[in-house]
């Protein structure tokens, strides 16, 4: 962009809606967990069930710790929340590093392309892995931990839908006055495309096109706003991160403090920034969450086989987000066509895929 007032704008609204949204998404999800509790009656398997939590640090050790002595040791550790910290303090140095920072964010880049095939490979050997945890599931928990994994899946998928439904709507409604119904409306095509491929990245384009040409939102902002959001707005994955820490909390009868729920909404919401737009990769930070609250990573075996469906509908979420806040910030700019937003037939005209 070549207005720097504008891009400054526009990055501002976005991130805070972003960050926002995943926020009252971990609340929510925790609540909910807390409320209906889909662990309890769980019995794990032998060999894990004897965990022990440790003791939690007090809320100021935990202010102090996010800023890490040794960012080498944080990372070794997996310690999630100073891993971010230093991120950020980090990115900030490289934009005011002139031409080194550059040289250094796209070595960055590259490495990080590199770590996504690592992924890749890995996610293609995750069904292998899956059937052989489940086998052992199987073989060794009784009817009501099925029972229970079920309400979990349950707890999950309804606060999803709730999120999509009934958060992002009266978001828009509140911040713009516009008809939410047109918007779920036309992003029904980029719904199904996102269920189909779990991939909130594989989906950009289209949910660009469809702000674009259906709900009228600016090239500009467009462009801005839903590559940031498929980078940065996870709010589905947020949601399981959530709920699973208290599911799996509730199955090894560990009672999570004051200041533990507190590190779960932070790490939650944190975690979802950092989660990449490709199946899977969710879980994969579901292990630093739990880490951060002392819960055994074992427990992630009792959920990755019901994860998939979960992860579809996740990716449905997180781009009904990227959508809604990108139609908040065009409208907010004066960058929104509203006789094109509110044009119902729009949606019955030539696919956008086409």
């Amino acid at each position: 962009m070549s207005d720097p007032s504008k891009l400054g704008r526009l990055g501002g609204k976005s991130i805070a809606l972003y960050m926002f949204t995943t926020f009252v998404a971990v609340i929510v999800a925790m609540t909910s967990a807390l409320i209906f509790k889909p662990g309890e009656g769980f019995n794990p398997p032998t060999e894990t069930s004897e965990f022990v939590a440790t003791e939690s640090p007090g809320f100021v050790q935990v202010i102090i710790d996010m800023v890490p002595s040794n960012p080498i040791s944080a990372m070794a550790e997996g310690q999630m929340i100073p891993i971010i910290v230093f991120a950020i303090l980090f990115g900030i140095s490289l934009t005011y590093a002139g031409e080194a920072g550059k040289r250094m964010a796209a070595s960055f880049n590259d490495l990080n392309e590199v770590i996504m095939k690592i992924v890749t490979i890995v996610m293609n050997f995750a069904p292998y892995g899956v059937f052989c945890l489940l086998a052992k599931l199987s073989a060794t928990v009784d009817s009501g931990a099925i029972f229970a994994i079920f309400n979990y899946f349950i707890n999950v998928l309804f606060i999803l839908i709730l999120h999509a439904v009934i958060v992002y709507p009266l978001l828009l409604k509140i911040t713009t006055g516009l008809n939410p119904a047109n918007l779920l409306f036309k992003m029904r095509e980029v719904a199904m495309f996102a269920f189909s491929s779990a991939s909130s990245s594989a989906t950009l384009p289209l949910t660009m096109a469809t702000a674009r040409q259906k709900l009228g939102v600016s090239r500009s902002v467009a462009s801005f706003t839903l590559p940031l959001g498929a980078t940065i707005n996870m709010d589905g994955t947020a949601i399981m991160q959530g709920i699973a820490t208290v599911f799996i909390a509730q199955v090894y009868n560990v009672d999570l403090s004051t200041v533990d729920l507190l590190m779960v909404v932070m790490t939650a919401t944190l975690a979802s920034v950092g989660t990449a737009g490709v199946p899977g990769v969710g879980l994969i930070l579901l292990a630093l969450v739990l880490q951060q609250v002392n819960l055994p990573v074992e427990g992630i075996a009792l959920i990755i086989g019901i994860d998939r469906l979960l992860d579809m509908t996740r990716t449905v979420v997180n781009v009904t987000g990227d959508s809604t806040i990108a139609t908040i910030v065009a409208k907010t700019e004066g960058e929104l066509d509203e006789d094109m937003y509110n044009d119902r037939t729009l949606a019955h005209k030539k696919s956008v895929i086409e």
